[in-house]
């Protein structure tokens, strides 16, 4: 393997900029906006000179706020309410407000409806999401398992295409309910609806018909092959699908160095400009896709043929080395996230591009891993200083908090607060904020098995004052409160059993893991108008702060060496099939078989949660140095034979120089040390060290 060469560094107003981040935007970027460079990057040195020492503050805050709770947990002492907001963890809760933010596109706003996550490193998923805006309600059901059995393989089922057209008309009975009789007895003839205003638009002799805000194109096509065994000609159900995308540069990918960052950027690049494209065998044929054009019927009406796009940057921890700043350290990597996606979002802006992606103006902006209100306003205070770079209007740049640090869900109020003109978003991440709740009371004692988590009281409460709050802030209406993601994609009938329970939380958005999941996912948003459940919950008391702040410590507990053994089974093989990939591929996000064989969507909050398990249980003595090595060798084994088919797998079972297999005991046995309990420091030096072996 030839060793990758380290670029060469440029002076760029002070800042040392690799080659090929410099030359990206002064060839590709800058140019068709009309901006000269010099002016540019003197603009971007002032704003890391006024916020990369804020952003290292903050980081030391973050320090010192876990080294007072771990030293009251030695001490024997209560880290209980009284104690946090001693501390400063806790801060006063702000007086009643409602958020000011405007200009925000209606798939935010006022329609609910699913949303997808996908890595900004891989262009056909991307193109993949960003046309998942609609998707065949027929395809979603017959290709997975969200109906009962299964298609019989080798062309056509009949048998399984007939259970797919009474399961989508069945679907159409309850969303756009006929006057009389279902529309399974539909035949020849114009459908008369009990509520004949929401038949919206036709196409020839298709119908377009909205429910809840969400659009249904029912096509009718004699000509086609299911169309001409249908009494009315029907040929496909098309629902309206991921309202919006979030593009990601932080969870879902691996982007260690300069080059991983400018193929991330010309991605954004490509959407905003609107000539993304990717050509890929499929089927043995060679296939090219493009991001969708927008869908016209007959009477004029258009609709959006794309999801909605939003960028989800870096946290505030993570630097990179594609900048140095002029100390020679490497420069935080969300500061030039913001810099360089809000740049490139211009051409958006301008309409500049093929398509539209914000009609309403505004860049979205996905903002993760804050701690706490002082970190909002670091954002907030950044997005001003990039509008006033690029020349926007004030609170052009919108912001999404995660809700995903135990100090943003106990001041989720003072988070939005700090943020309340530009917030487009709050959405609970469930998963990270497992990860922060096992590091920040790591010394609390050992925790529960991972199991567990999620029915101990401090989940609910999160997902409770999650919604609660974000409506008595004035979110619905101007803003998305979201809920997390369903990680087994090949699972649908238990996503749709189990996923409806977001809309009915009064989340106008949740997560999920393709494009297919979207289309059934859509399903759930027209059973449940979210609207009027908002209003409803907004009625209702916002929890207090005691179960959220409950830690879910086992008390009493004594495990069997088989329970403990199982439990480290199942976190180490969730770690090495995920870091594995990571550390020899550079894959961010895929779908990894569990400890079962069951595909589930792995990303670096999974990987939080388990190493985080496995090190408190060292800590606490549940097992020892040796039990968490016989895991590791035994899951070594296992995920191994479960990558046999893969030609760029590289084995772990017994080979010790394997760098996947020295980051996933690094991540366990250095796992208290890293920045509150955070992979990403740890990944990306053993992803650096293999890309120049």
């Amino acid at each position: 393997m030839t060793a990758t060469p380290v670029p060469a560094m440029l002076d760029r107003a002070g800042l040392s900029v690799a080659a090929p981040l410099a030359g990206f935007i002064e060839e590709r970027v800058l140019p068709g906006l009309g901006i000269e460079p010099g002016g540019w990057w003197q603009g971007v040195a002032a704003i890391y000179d006024a916020f990369a020492p804020q952003n290292r503050a903050l980081l030391g805050v973050r320090d010192a706020l876990q080294a007072q709770i771990d030293a009251r947990y030695q001490a024997g002492g209560a880290v209980d309410e009284a104690f946090l907001r001693e501390i400063g963890y806790l801060v006063p809760e702000p007086a009643p407000f409602t958020i000011g933010t405007e200009n925000v596109d209606a798939e935010v706003a006022t329609m609910a409806g699913p949303q997808l996550v996908v890595p900004i490193l891989n262009a056909r998923f991307l193109l993949n999401a960003a046309n998942a805006r609609w998707g065949s309600l027929y395809d979603a059901f017959y290709g997975t398992d969200a109906l009962p059995g299964m298609a019989v393989p080798g062309g056509y089922d009949p048998v399984r295409g007939r259970q797919v057209v009474a399961a989508a008309k069945a679907f159409l009975d309850e969303a756009v309910p006929l006057a009389a009789g279902s529309w399974v007895d539909l035949h020849d003839a114009e459908p008369v609806l009990r509520d004949p205003a929401q038949l919206v638009g036709r196409k020839g002799a298709s119908w377009l018909f909205v429910n809840h805000g969400l659009h249904i194109k029912v096509v009718v096509d004699r000509d086609h092959p299911i169309g001409r065994e249908d009494r009315a000609g029907i040929a496909d159900v098309i629902l309206e699908s991921a309202l919006t995308t979030i593009c990601d540069l932080e969870d879902s990918v691996a982007a260690v160095d300069a080059d991983d960052k400018v193929a991330a950027y010309a991605n954004w690049l490509g959407l905003m400009k609107g000539d993304l494209s990717d050509t890929f065998e499929k089927g043995g044929k060679s296939v090219t896709r493009r991001l969708n054009p927008d869908r016209v019927y007959d009477d004029g009406l258009t609709l959006p043929g794309r999801s909605l796009l939003f960028v989800r940057n870096v946290g505030h921890l993570m630097t990179t080395p594609a900048i140095r700043l002029a100390d020679g350290s490497d420069a935080p990597e969300g500061i030039l996230d913001a810099i360089v996606t809000s740049t490139i979002a211009l051409y958006d802006l301008r309409g500049l591009g093929t398509f539209r992606n914000s009609r309403a103006g505004s860049v979205y902006i996905v903002k993760p891993k804050m701690h706490g209100p002082t970190e909002c306003s670091f954002t907030n205070a950044l997005f001003d200083a990039v509008e006033d770079l690029l020349g926007l209007t004030r609170h052009t740049i919108k912001v999404g908090v995660m809700d995903e640090e135990r100090r943003t869900s106990a001041n989720l109020a003072a988070c939005i607060e700090a943020v309340k003109d530009r917030i487009v978003f709050i959405n609970t991440g469930f998963l990270d904020r497992t990860g922060d709740e096992m590091h920040t009371a790591m010394r609390a004692g050992p925790m529960i098995p991972k199991a567990e988590m999620k029915s101990s009281d401090w989940i609910k409460a999160y997902e409770d004052r999650n919604v609660r709050i974000g409506l008595a802030a004035g979110l619905s209406g101007k803003a998305q409160i979201g809920k997390g993601m369903w990680a087994a994609p090949d699972r649908m009938a238990d996503m749709m059993a189990q996923k409806i329970g977001h809309p009915m939380a009064g989340a106008n958005t949740a997560w999920v893991p393709s494009p297919t999941a979207a289309t059934l996912h859509a399903m759930h948003y027209h059973k449940v108008d979210v609207f009027a459940r908002q209003r409803k919950i907004a009625r209702e008391a916002i929890p207090g702060l005691a179960p959220l702040l409950t830690v879910p410590v086992a008390v009493g507990r004594n495990w069997t060496p088989e329970e403990v053994r199982a439990e480290l089974d199942n976190n180490a093989q969730g770690i090495l099939g995920y870091v594995v990939r990571w550390i020899d591929q550079g894959v961010g996000c895929s779908k990894v078989p569990d400890i079962h064989d069951i595909g589930l969507m792995e990303d670096r909050a999974t990987l939080r949660i388990s190493s985080q398990h496995i090190a408190n249980w060292l800590l606490h003595g549940v097992a020892t140095t040796e039990d968490v090595d016989g895991a590791f060798a035994r899951m070594a084994a296992k995920v191994d034979a479960q990558n046999a088919g893969d030609p760029l797998y590289r084995s772990m079972s017994g080979h010790p120089e394997s760098l996947a297999w020295q980051a996933a005991r690094a991540l366990v046995f250095e796992g208290i040390a890293q920045p509150n309990g955070y992979t990403e420091p740890l990944l990306h030096a053993y992803r650096l060290r293999a890309k120049a072996v």
